[in-house]
């Protein structure tokens, strides 16, 4: 994600050179939007073992991702508004502290309550940090270089989305779920101590106003990316949510090999992000279109063909490829979209890709607990395929 705007402040490099320091401070905030990301999306490889252990149907473990999806939609708004000109190096450290803290709290949690506590927790931190982020790296290097340190930014968000989850499946598979929390807590305390040391003081030069978010949805094109935005997350997670039970239930396959079979499904999103990037660039609206297409395709035929281990495996890379794809288009649309108001778009965006996230994963769990674990995938189908008419006739740029 870039910025056009471009204002020198005391804590900005104003020469091309820039020091080995500055580039490990972006990669700490990096590594800290993976942190959160992962922690946001954590429990979705571990909904079977977490709800056997605390004694709760997969429908009702799915709200520990709706829980602080809803709330970093509510706080990547709202916390830049409310923390005014306080220093972000500050902010950013005290937010990884949270995440550490609602981290600790999951992993020692006696009841299911006490767990969707600790998620309302990590809904702060995640929405505030994400945010936030958007801005370090026109802070932390020239003009020039701000598409890179943007690049490197949120690489860990992308990186978090694809091999999040499964690194998650896999500890908890090794050991225990509540490891896994554990573990990726003591990633955030580490982030915590670099950011400290990295980060230069970082006071806001003009304080973030609500009116400002709200005048983004007078855009069309926005308007459109925001909704295929909508469209394309909450229809993969109302799936993915439940991803561990499709696979056992549906594919039949063994539940030893679930965590392996994601770290699968984040390469093959990882080659799907690399090559939807390269169209992206000739033709954004039909980029947009095609991704939407193949990822309802790929919904819809799973119950059809993916009923055996091969053709569920076989689907399930089909399905990272297409959700692949799904970040890097609609943040390419937003910034093309805004060119001029990079940073609001970008956190309404990020408002809605997070709301997405919950809601996605809250129907997900209705349909799941009331219709069949297979509804899950024909809902997210009709969701996806609803991103050619969001997009369709919208033009951008």
């Amino acid at each position: 994600m870039t910025a056009t705007a471009f204002t020198p402040t005391p804590s900005t490099p104003t020469t091309e050179h820039v020091s080995f320091r500055r580039w490990l401070g972006v990669a700490a905030v990096a590594v800290g939007t993976f942190a959160v990301v992962t922690v946001e999306q954590l429990p979705v490889g571990l909904l079977t073992p977490i709800g056997g252990d605390l004694g709760v149907s997969e429908g009702a473990a799915g709200l520990m991702v709706t829980v602080p999806g809803l709330v970093a939609s509510a706080a990547a708004p709202l916390l830049p508004v409310a923390i005014g000109r306080l220093d972000r190096r500050i902010v950013l450290i005290g937010l990884m502290a949270l995440m550490v803290l609602a981290n600790l709290m999951s992993a020692l949690a006696p009841s299911f309550a006490v767990l969707l506590v600790s998620r309302f927790l990590v809904g702060i931190s995640i929405g505030g940090f994400w945010a936030l982020a958007a801005g370090i790296a026109v802070r932390m290097v020239p003009e020039s270089r701000v598409p890179q340190a943007t690049a490197i930014t949120f690489g860990g968000a992308t990186a978090a989305n694809v091999l999040g989850i499964p690194a998650g499946t896999l500890i908890g598979g090794f050991t225990d779920w509540r490891v896994a929390f554990a573990i990726v807590g003591g990633l955030g305390l580490l982030v915590a101590i670099a950011l400290a040391m990295l980060l230069p003081s970082m006071p806001a030069t003009q304080p973030v106003r609500l009116r400002t978010l709200a005048q983004q949805l007078r855009n069309p094109a926005v308007r459109a990316g925001v909704l295929a935005t909508f469209m394309l997350v909450s229809g993969h997670f109302a799936a993915f949510t439940f991803i561990s039970p499709i696979l056992a239930g549906v594919a039949g396959v063994d539940k030893d090999l679930v965590g392996v079979l994601l770290l699968v499904f984040g390469v093959a999103a990882i080659i799907g992000s690399a090559v939807v990037g390269m169209f992206a660039g000739r033709n954004l609206r039909a980029t947009v279109i095609a991704v939407g297409v193949a990822l309802a395709a790929v919904l819809a035929l799973f119950p059809v063909l993916g009923d055996n281990p091969v053709g569920g495996i076989t689907l399930l890379v089909l399905w990272g490829l297409a959700f692949g794809g799904v970040p890097v288009s609609v943040q390419s649309w937003i910034l093309l979209a805004a060119p001029g108001s990079a940073e609001p778009a970008t956190a309404l965006n990020t408002s809605v890709f997070n709301l997405a996230i919950a809601l996605g994963a809250l129907f997900g769990g209705l349909v799941a607990d009331n219709v069949a674990i297979t509804g899950v995938l024909w809902f997210g189908a009709l969701l996806a395929v609803l991103t050619a008419l969001a997009v369709g006739r919208v033009r951008v740029g």
